[in-house]
């Protein structure tokens, strides 16, 4: 074999990423817990120089590398940016909420990673046998994740839950792969689809095959009838795994479900567009009412997660302009959870879990910032102008229009006017409620700089949505 003709270069964000993780994982090894810190901070370290390396092997158009089972195109480099930003991010949020939970540890930190890296290969997969590998270490790291707290009884169900659902749904992806090689003799995307353009595929068996691929899916993003599992790991997670698994793997997923419809099924996309119009419709309604009921704050933003991916499968209906509001929508989404999460860990102390709605009454008394920062995300997942999570929404229901859907598009719209009602009541318990403790909030400054920076994103980002927009249509010209 010839080393020249793997072309390492377009992967080496991948290399590096490994490499170091590696020696972050043999370092942690020789760390006693006082000094565990130096994990931490290589950890950071170790996203801040992948992402560099990522910029340093940046091309325009796209490359492929491993015989063509690799390739780096505009999508892939934009979405693993944001995955490295929010990785960052969910580091210097969890810090302090590790540390009183006594979960700070390096297994939390090199999961993380692995989990990382998991994605990165998703989103760069041009074969069915990488997006599939991929999904496994992306998976397999969540499931020890959720199950870091020991201790706890409710992670260790939640893991299990998962753990369980999770295999059936990678046997389903399987079953569903090995009909499309039946169907087409190659599992490379672009030779699946143009052995169904060419009508040289087993028609029937190739829409078999789909069908367990939609199902697998709609699993990973939490969709309808899919997604038994959300709530329970939401709520029983520590909140740090919970704003982790929350919101870097969703875009991961979004791109994942691209590449395998779009690039590697885009021909019969009559075919699968009505399975996830069922789903994204079933996943609108379940979401929303279902979360109107919920007295845990973990819980309903689990249901609010479900109804925000019917949103991006409807995304999936519209063609091009769709996969565009598709993109940014998912981009939107986990930045508008992070903040979410993020303030309930700088609100947790060593003594108070806040989960509850209740926890938060009368925060804007206590904390007046941290209210405002969440009444940001609040208001961007309710769909409020001039939040990005309106332009999120606007972009999917325009799109859907253009393509004739208009009653899908109706449907969504009153779906939103649904959900923002458990959004709102939030807000009305933080501005209006009387509070019940005086508890002080933690005083880790980094923590609380990078939650401003991520809220007021929401906020500058709503208000010039072109940036953002721009960068996806970009993204997916170099990509098509």
């Amino acid at each position: 074999m010839n080393w020249s003709d793997l072309n390492l270069m377009p992967a080496m964000p991948e290399i590096v990423l490994l490499a170091l993780l590696g020696v972050v994982l043999l370092a942690d090894l020789w760390i006693c817990d006082k000094n565990r810190y130096l994990t931490h901070l290589m950890s950071l370290g170790t996203v801040i120089i992948v992402a560099v390396t990522q910029l340093a092997v940046w091309e325009q158009g796209s490359v492929d590398a491993f015989h063509g089972m690799y390739i780096a195109d505009g999508m892939s480099r934009l979405a693993k940016l944001v995955l490295y930003a929010l990785t960052f991010g969910l580091f210097i949020y969890s810090k302090p909420y590790n540390q009183d939970r006594q979960i700070f540890k390096g297994e939390f930190y090199t999961l993380s990673l692995f989990a990382l890296l998991g994605m990165s290969v998703m989103v760069s997969s041009a074969h069915f046998l990488t997006a599939y590998i991929g999904l496994e270490l992306l998976s397999l790291s969540l499931y020890a994740m959720i199950a870091l707290r020991r201790d706890s009884g409710r992670s260790a169900e939640a893991a299990l839950k998962y753990f369980v659902l999770g295999a059936l749904a990678s046997g389903l992806l399987l079953y569903g792969i090995s009909m499309v090689y039946g169907a087409t003799g190659s599992l490379d995307f672009a030779s699946v689809l143009a052995s169904a353009a060419n009508k040289q595929a087993n028609e029937w068996l190739l829409k078999l095959g789909v069908v367990f691929i939609v199902v697998a899916i709609a699993f990973k993003l939490g969709a309808v009838p899919f997604h038994m599992w959300v709530p329970d790991v939401y709520d029983g997670a520590p909140t740090s795994v919970t704003a982790f698994v929350g919101t870097a793997p969703k875009i991961a997923a979004v791109v994942f479900a691209f590449r395998i419809l779009v690039t590697g099924m885009g021909t019969i996309h009559s075919d699968w567009a009505p399975m996830l119009a069922i789903l994204a419709v079933a996943s609108l309604v379940v979401g929303n009412l279902a979360a109107i009921m919920q007295t845990n704050i973990k819980r309903m933003l689990a249901y609010s997660t479900v109804s925000h991916m019917g949103f991006i499968l409807l995304a999936f209906m519209a063609g091009a302009v769709g996969f565009t509001a598709g993109l940014y929508y998912a981009i939107t989404y986990a930045l508008m959870a992070a903040v979410s999460f993020g303030v309930l860990m700088v609100l947790s102390t060593k003594d108070i879990e806040c989960e509850d709605i209740k926890d938060l009454a009368g925060l804007n008394q206590r904390h007046a910032w941290f209210a405002f920062l969440m009444l940001l995300s609040m208001f961007s997942m309710a769909g409020i102008p001039p939040l990005m999570g309106f332009y999120a929404k606007f972009g999917v229901i325009m799109a859907l229009l253009k393509q004739g859907h208009v009653w899908l598009s109706v449907f969504a719209v009153i779906m939103s006017l649904i959900g923002a009602f458990y959004y709102l009541r939030v807000v009305k318990v933080i501005y209006f409620d009387a509070p019940d403790h005086d508890q002080p909030v933690g005083s880790n400054y980094a923590a609380k700089f990078v939650l401003t920076v991520n809220a007021f994103l929401l906020l500058l980002w709503g208000i010039m949505p072109q940036t953002v927009i721009d960068w996806c249509a970009k993204a997916l010209e170099n990509t098509l």
